[in-house]
């Protein structure tokens, strides 16, 4: 099945979600317009939704013959394919509600389900509807491919991208082969294609690897230096706040995924010591599976830093779900959540009853828009004030002959005081643990 968005025109979606016992309708209402928000990321209409009871999203291979008749009037479909009827059915009384709403003017010509697909299901609702149908796994890997910018996150996209496509290849000629003496003689075109496929993915992943060690070697060179991570749900506005703090052109959209990579620049106005600002992926429900294992080294900067920015888009209702999802992956990667600050983001759209409400539940958070020259100068004063603490003070001679390592004292410390001797310079600074043991090995070695 090649997964490339469909080239028509308009491109229709009808939106079908699967509630299970466990699952709230609130949670359904809040995951279905999220999937309307990534239908449209990828440039698709959403024409109607649809909420479906069932026990489970595993028992959904095939869909009843005569709901699925019903629904392929949505999608243009007169005589949908026969199928075991055996199977979870629609609601016949909500799906004729549907059917029967003036708002769906239009036949979808796309229908996506607000779950992973099996391969099986896949074929089987694809056959009955006549229709191209996405799930959202696959709407994920799609955005993700239309927006990796460098060789690390494509390659990382591209292994998901294959891991997801492969079980769902089809063989059309099965049939094709000869049988002789209990053994197949050769390979079909499908088994072909499903071995260079594997293959691929080994060149890709050893590719990856090897990218992976050169930006764990840069991480490594800038261990010293004081480093923050901007961590968020996606679209909370990450990128928008790096570009005021480091007065970068760094890309700021109003899409979801609008940045895939890992982005380090330096904090504006310059401090002693300099310091990094990085922007990682933005956070998201249901992410896939294989796109969580491939950017969980992307998001190693945020696992290294001294302190994370944690971004929260305030202005929308259902922040705090998003904060427990970057909450379970960040914990997934063992960060450190006692250097954080919350950054209740975008409250310029809020009502100053709101904005209230929130200091009263938030009462360490910092209500910000990064909008306000004002609220990025309060952000680059907490910076300064928070990595301030973690730093250590320390007095050193330095001879007049390290002129080297001044430089490094002055990139990469706070110097206090400095009194010049017939000797030298005794220097009196504060800097991480890290850089003082540094120094001070630096100092045994050369003189």
């Amino acid at each position: 099945m090649p997964i490339t968005t469909t080239e028509q025109s308009v491109t229709r979606a009808l939106l079908i979600s699967i509630r299970t016992p466990d699952v709230t309708q609130q949670e359904v209402d809040e995951s279905l317009s999220e999937l309307g928000r990534l239908v449209n990321t990828l440039g698709f209409s959403v024409v109607a939704t649809k909420t479906q009871r069932q026990r489970s999203t595993k028992q959904l291979s095939v869909l009843g013959s005569g709901k699925l008749e019903e629904l392929a009037t949505l999608t243009g479909e007169s005589e949908p394919s026969q199928q075991d009827e055996s199977q979870i059915e629609f609601d016949q009384d909500e799906l004729s509600e549907l059917l029967a709403t003036p708002e769906v003017q239009e036949q979808a010509n796309v229908v996506v389900f607000d779950c992973e697909l099996s391969p099986t299901q896949l074929r089987n609702v694809e056959a009955a509807l006549g229709v191209e149908v996405y799930d959202r796994t696959r709407v994920i890997i799609e955005i993700f491919s239309k927006h990796a910018r460098t060789r690390t996150a494509k390659l990382q996209v591209e292994i998901a991208r294959l891991n997801y496509l492969t079980p769902r290849l089809r063989d059309e000629n099965s049939g094709d082969r000869e049988r002789q003496k209990g053994r197949w003689i050769g390979e079909t075109a499908f088994e072909i294609n499903r071995r260079r496929i594997r293959d691929k993915i080994a060149d890709l992943k050893r590719e990856l690897k090897k990218l992976q060690k050169e930006m764990q070697g840069r991480r490594s060179g800038r261990v010293e230096q004081l480093c923050v991570a901007l961590v968020g749900y996606t679209n909370a506005g990450k990128s928008s706040l790096m570009r005021a703090l480091t007065d970068s052109e760094v890309l700021v959209e109003d899409k979801l995924f609008a940045t895939l990579d890992t982005t380090v620049r330096t904090l504006q106005p310059p401090t002693q010591p300099r310091i990094l600002i990085s922007d990682t992926v933005g956070f998201i429900k249901k992410l896939p599976h294989d796109l969580v294992a491939s950017f969980h080294s992307t998001l190693e900067e945020a696992k290294d830093a001294a302190l994370l920015l944690y971004v929260v888009d305030a202005s929308d209702e259902n922040f705090t779900s998003q904060l427990a999802v970057v909450d379970h992956v960040l914990q997934q990667l063992n960060v450190d959540f006692s250097n954080k600050l919350l950054l209740l983001n975008k409250v310029d759209c809020l009502s100053e009853e709101q904005q209230l409400a929130l200091l009263e539940q938030y009462p360490d958070a910092l209500q910000i828009s990064t909008r306000d020259k004002n609220d990025i100068a309060l952000v680059h004063q907490e910076i300064q004030n928070f990595l301030e603490k973690k730093m250590c003070p320390a007095c050193f001679h330095i001879p007049y002959t390290a002129t080297g390592i001044m430089g490094e004292i002055h990139s990469k410390m706070q110097v206090i005081d400095e009194q010049y001797h017939e000797d030298g310079m005794r220097i009196t600074l504060k800097a991480s643990p890290i850089a003082l043991e540094r120094l001070h090995k630096m100092l045994q070695t050369s003189f």
